[in-house]
C-alpha cells in the first residue's frame, strides 16, 4: 500500500479594496398631479421595496371624547375597500408577497408597505385602493374596537407601559392630547363607531397632505408610471395641514409612585421635555445622552449594573414627540428596572451620576466611544430599504430637510466633549426631573422620600 502524495497550492492573500465613504442616501423629491408628495431613493440590490406613507392626521385632531379614533382608522384602512372585502384584501396582499402595517402617533398616521420589486405595481394598487376607498364596514370597525379594548388591560399590567402613561399625564396639562394615551382609553375607544372613523378620515386624509417614500432597487422599474396609475389616481381636496398647538410641560422635580403591592421590581421612568431635532443643540444632546446611558458601557450602566448590581440595564434616550416648522419637543428620559429593596439606593446613585456629570463633565474617551458607536454603525443600521424609508418618513413628519440625517452624522463627528457635556447636563438637570416609579409603595415610598429629589405622591396602579 503506498501513501498518497497531497500537493497544496498556496495563493496570495486577497488585498483589501479601497474604502468608499458612506453617506445617508439622498432621496429625489417630486409631486404627483393630485398633490401627493413622493420621495424616491434607488438602492441597488434591495429587491424588497419599502414604501412609507405619511398622512397628516395628528392625534390632537381627534374629536373630544374619541381618543383612539386615529388608531382605529389606521387599522381599518386595510380591512376592506370598495372592491375587496377584508379577507379578499388580505389574500391579494399575500399573493404578491406584501406586508402592510399602520399606526397612529402624535404627528399623524404612518403606513408601511414591503414588497418584492417585481410585485410593486400590484401592491401599490392595493395600497392606493385602501387610501382612496376604505370600506369602514360597521362589523370590521366593531371588531377593531373590541380588539383595542382587549389590549388596554394588558398595557395597564405592563410596568413600562404603565410608567409611560403616568409620565405623560404628569408632564402635560390635562387639556393637551399628549397627556393622554396615544391609542385612547377604555371609555373613549368604546365610543368609537364606523361613522366616527369615516368622519375623521374624510376630514384629514387627502393626497395633497400625504407623502409617499419609496426605497429599493428601482432600476428597470417605471416608478412614474406605477405611481400615476396607483397613488396618482387618488383624488381629494387641497386643504392645508392642520395647525399644531404649542407644546407646554411641567418638569418641576417630583416623584409619583404607581402602587403595585407585592412587586419584586420597581420600574423607573425619569423624564422631562427638551429640545427636538430643529434645535442646534440636538447633535450634542444625542452624543451626551449616549454617553450617559446609551449602551452597556455608559455611566449609568457602569454604576448601577456593573458596580452595584441593581439592574440588568438602565438607558437614557431622547424621543421626538412632535416637531414642526414652529418648534416641537422631545421626551428626554431615563428608564430601567431595579429590585424592590434597592429602589432607594439605586435612585440615590443615579442622582449622584447626574450631579457628578454636571460637576466634572464627560471624558474625551467617553465622547470618542460614543462617536464611534453612533456614526460607525450607521452603514449597518441602514442596510435595509425599510430602515432608510422609515428615517426619510421621520424627517417628513418632523418637517426636516431631506439631507438632515446625513448632516446629523457629520455634526456628531464634529461635536466636542465640552459641547456634549453641556447638552446632556442641560437635558437632565438633577432638580428638574419627573420620576415615575411603578412598584410596591409600602416598601419604596419612605426610602425614596428620604432622598429629597422632589415631592412624593402615591397613585393606584
Amino acid at each position: 500500500m503506498t501513501d498518497a502524495v497531497v500537493t497544496m497550492e498556496f495563493h496570495p492573500q486577497p488585498a483589501a479594496g479601497t474604502a468608499t465613504p458612506w453617506a445617508f442616501p439622498a432621496p429625489e423629491r417630486g409631486t404627483l398631479a393630485n398633490g401627493l408628495t413622493v420621495l424616491r431613493c434607488h438602492r441597488p440590490g434591495q429587491q424588497v421595496v419599502a414604501v412609507e406613507i405619511f398622512l397628516a392626521a395628528p392625534l390632537d385632531a381627534e374629536p373630544e371624547g374619541l381618543d383612539g379614533v386615529a388608531t382605529i382608522m389606521a387599522r381599518a384602512l386595510t380591512e376592506g375597500t370598495d372592491k375587496h372585502s377584508a379577507e379578499e384584501f388580505a389574500a391579494e396582499l399575500e399573493r404578491c408577497g406584501a406586508t402592510i402595517d399602520a399606526h397612529a402617533d402624535h404627528p399623524g398616521v404612518r403606513i408601511s408597505l414591503e414588497v418584492p420589486v417585481s410585485r410593486l405595481p400590484k401592491a401599490l394598487s392595493l395600497l392606493a385602493e385602501a387610501l382612496r376607498a376604505p370600506a369602514f364596514a360597521d362589523s370590521e370597525v366593531e371588531r377593531l374596537v373590541r380588539n383595542r379594548l382587549d389590549e388596554i388591560p394588558h398595557e395597564q399590567a405592563n410596568p413600562s407601559r404603565r410608567a409611560a402613561k403616568q409620565l405623560s399625564k404628569e408632564l402635560f396639562p390635562a387639556s393637551a392630547r399628549m397627556s393622554r394615551p396615544r391609542q385612547g382609553t377604555e371609555e373613549t375607544v368604546a365610543a368609537i363607531d364606523a361613522a366616527a372613523v369615516r368622519a375623521f378620515y374624510e376630514a384629514y386624509v387627502r393626497p395633497a397632505t400625504t407623502v409617499a417614500v419609496v426605497v429599493g432597487d428601482l432600476a428597470g422599474t417605471d416608478l412614474d408610471a406605477i405611481l400615476a396609475d396607483t397613488l396618482g389616481d387618488w383624488t381629494g381636496n387641497t386643504a392645508e395641514p392642520r395647525p399644531m398647538p404649542p407644546i407646554t410641560a411641567d418638569d418641576t422635580g417630583r416623584v409619583v409612585i404607581v402602587d403595585r403591592p407585592g412587586a419584586v421590581q420597581t420600574q423607573l421612568l425619569i423624564g422631562r421635555i427638551g429640545a427636538d431635532r430643529h434645535d442646534r443643540v440636538w447633535a450634542a444632546q444625542v452624543l451626551g445622552t449616549y454617553c450617559l446611558g446609551g449602551t452597556l458601557t455608559s455611566r449609568l450602566d457602569r454604576v448601577l449594573r456593573e458596580e452595584k448590581g441593581y439592574t440588568y440595564g438602565v438607558r437614557a434616550f431622547g424621543q421626538v414627540l412632535r416637531s414642526g416648522p414652529d418648534g416641537g419637543a422631545a421626551m428626554l428620559a431615563i428608564s430601567g428596572s431595579v429590585d424592590t429593596p434597592n429602589t432607594g439606593p439605586a435612585l440615590d446613585d443615579l442622582w449622584k451620576v447626574l450631579r457628578t456629570l454636571a460637576a466634572e463633565g464627560l471624558t474625551d474617551a467617553e465622547r470618542e466611544t460614543a462617536v464611534q458607536n453612533l456614526v460607525g454603525v450607521a452603514p449597518l443600521k441602514y442596510e435595509t430599504a425599510a430602515a432608510v424609508a422609515g428615517t426619510l418618513a421621520d424627517q417628513v413628519e418632523q418637517f426636516l430637510p431631506d439631507d438632515y440625517q446625513a448632516q446629523l452624522y457629520a455634526l456628531l463627528a464634529e461635536t466636542g466633549t465640552v459641547e456634549a457635556t453641556a447638552a446632556v447636563v442641560n437635558a437632565f438637570p438633577a432638580d428638574r426631573l419627573v420620576t415615575v416609579l411603578v412598584g410596591d409603595a409600602a416598601q419604596i415610598e419612605e426610602p425614596v422620600r428620604a432622598l429629597g429629589i422632589g415631592e412624593v405622591t402615591v397613585v393606584a396602579g
